[in-house]
């Protein structure tokens, strides 16, 4: 075996090897210690360094005791819609998705909240395709998303990430997230999520033109934004939240589709953070 040869061997095992440890990482279940731990250092990197209410909360406690007050952001009819994005489980709890899918990775994965309710047997059957796969996996008939419709006072045009809502002109401009749970389901006559996720303009303003409008008054409170990467940290955004409090089902395959091709490009789902319980960087809620 020659020298470049056993450099090459030697370097595929290496490859190997972080790979392995890399998926070990992703999937290991945290313990109970370690969410603590980091709800222990958000607290510590935001006291007293005047961090703005933060998300996602339960949307069923309207109590909060942090101080810091924003205005509230014009209906989303009066802005642009941004970016859509959607996250594996609810990031927020409360309403019709108050399970708690467990403590997953401590990265985000496999933690959040689930559907509190159940399928039928037709809707429960498996899909023939991987949907929207990732390295921590693909979604699954019967898994709960957060779709995070993303609206900004700044004049753009729909595109990828938090970036396609700011601009050079605007930078810190007004933004409103309208926050919608659903179930997948394998049922074609369920909501297809491209129409649903539709971009038309309107009166001048990009919108999503075809939400549900049957899943409950939604409820409306300052806040953040989110992600996992915001677990031990707080987030300089001020966002104004409309979470609906009811579950819709929408068919997996469309989301599929979906996720093969689409102006956000979106092609997996996003994890969660934490659930932010400590009373001081939540807001009250007057809903």
């Amino acid at each position: 075996m020659t020298i470049k040869t056993k450099i090459s061997v030697i370097s595929a095992v290496i490859t190997i090897l972080s790979f392995n440890t890399l998926a070990k990482a992703n999937h290991e279940i945290a313990n109970d210690d370690i969410i603590k731990m980091q709800r222990a250092a958000l607290a510590k990197n935001t006291a007293n360094k005047g961090f703005g209410p933060q998300s996602p909360r339960n949307i069923d406690n309207y109590k909060g005791e942090n101080t810091v007050v924003f205005s509230h952001a014009p209906t989303s009819s009066n802005m642009n819609l941004c970016n859509i994005h959607f996250h594996k489980n609810a990031e927020h709890a409360g309403g019709e998705f108050s399970k708690y899918a467990g403590n997953g990775n401590g990265k985000g994965f496999k933690s959040g909240y689930l559907y509190s309710g159940s399928l039928t047997k037709s809707e429960s059957k498996s899909a023939k395709i991987e949907i929207c796969p990732s390295d921590h996996g693909a979604l699954l008939v019967g898994d709960t998303i957060e779709v995070h419709n993303v609206h900004t006072s700044a004049i753009v045009k729909p595109g990828p990430t938090l970036g396609s809502c700011l601009s050079d002109s605007i930078k810190n401009p007004q933004l409103l997230v309208e926050a919608q749970v659903y179930v997948l389901v394998n049922d074609a006559n369920a909501l297809d999520f491209a129409q649903i996720s539709t971009v038309s303009s309107v009166n001048g303003y990009y919108q999503a033109i075809a939400t549900p409008t049957n899943t409950g008054k939604p409820v409306v409170y300052s806040g953040s934004t989110t992600g996992p990467s915001y677990n031990e940290t707080g987030s300089p955004f001020q966002v104004t939240w409309s979470v609906k409090p009811k579950v819709a089902k929408v068919d997996i395959n469309s989301v599929g589709k979906w996720c093969e091709s689409n102006t956000f490009n979106e092609d997996h789902a996003h994890g969660v953070r934490n659930l932010v319980i400590n009373p001081a960087l939540l807001s009250k809620i007057n809903n």
